[in-house]
């Protein structure tokens, strides 16, 4: 059975990783819009080009480019995978132009799951978070320091590193834009019964499991 679902959640919930887990164990693929932009400009496709010269002129991708994208990759990969969206809708029109780009292609929604999490929580998690410069394995001041201090478990490596945006203010901006763009089209999608909720803050394995319950 071929599915289409939705990932929704603020940035740090765990979207990626759920999706990269989907993507392992049931063959789907994560269709995210930032991914598929820079690869379109990289490859020089007609639509590439044409968000390269709207993104040289500073201005935004417009819908239509991006409506586009996603059909162009979904011919691509032919109607028996099963796809993620992650970042895409962001808001009612994109929502019904994404209804119609399915529908063109003999698709329909399935899911949309939303991540939720706590604020507060998500603040801890993302603020104390830290990875090894050299391998890039992942760290955290509270939850997972190395076993030995200042050397990295996977390589050896005795240099860290911080991502300069990992800030308090910075996570609480993105949730209070998270919860503006996101929740115009909840409602869409919850009038249609097709909407999930699962724990962000569990453990990754929990998370999976709820997702892959919602999923069947």
């Amino acid at each position: 059975m071929t599915l289409n679902i939705i990932l929704l959640g603020p940035p740090g919930a765990g979207k990626g990783t759920q999706a990269a887990r989907l993507e392992e164990e049931k063959g789907m693929v994560q269709l995210s819009t930032g991914d598929m932009l820079r690869a379109a400009v990289k490859a020089g496709t007609p639509i590439g080009l044409q968000a390269k010269a709207v993104m040289d002129a500073g201005e935004l991708v417009s819908d239509e480019i991006v409506s586009g994208l996603i059909g162009e990759r979904l011919d691509e990969l032919g109607g028996e995978t099963s796809v993620i969206f992650d970042g895409y809708p962001r808001t009612a029109a994109q929502a019904d132009a994404l209804d119609a780009i399915l529908a063109a292609r003999g698709r329909k929604l399935d899911h949309v799951i939303e991540l939720q999490v706590d604020e507060d929580a998500l603040v801890d998690r993302i603020t104390g978070r830290f990875s090894c410069a050299a391998c890039g394995a992942g760290y955290h001041d509270r939850y997972k320091q190395p076993k030995t201090p200042d050397t990295c478990d996977a390589c050896g490596g005795h240099e860290f590193k911080r991502r300069p945006d990992d800030n308090e203010e910075t996570v609480r901006t993105r949730m209070a834009e998270y919860r503006a763009k996101t929740a115009p089209i909840l409602p869409i999608y919850e009038a249609r019964g097709i909407v999930g909720r699962v724990d962000g803050m569990a453990p990754i394995d929990e998370v999976n499991a709820a997702i892959e319950a919602i999923l069947g």
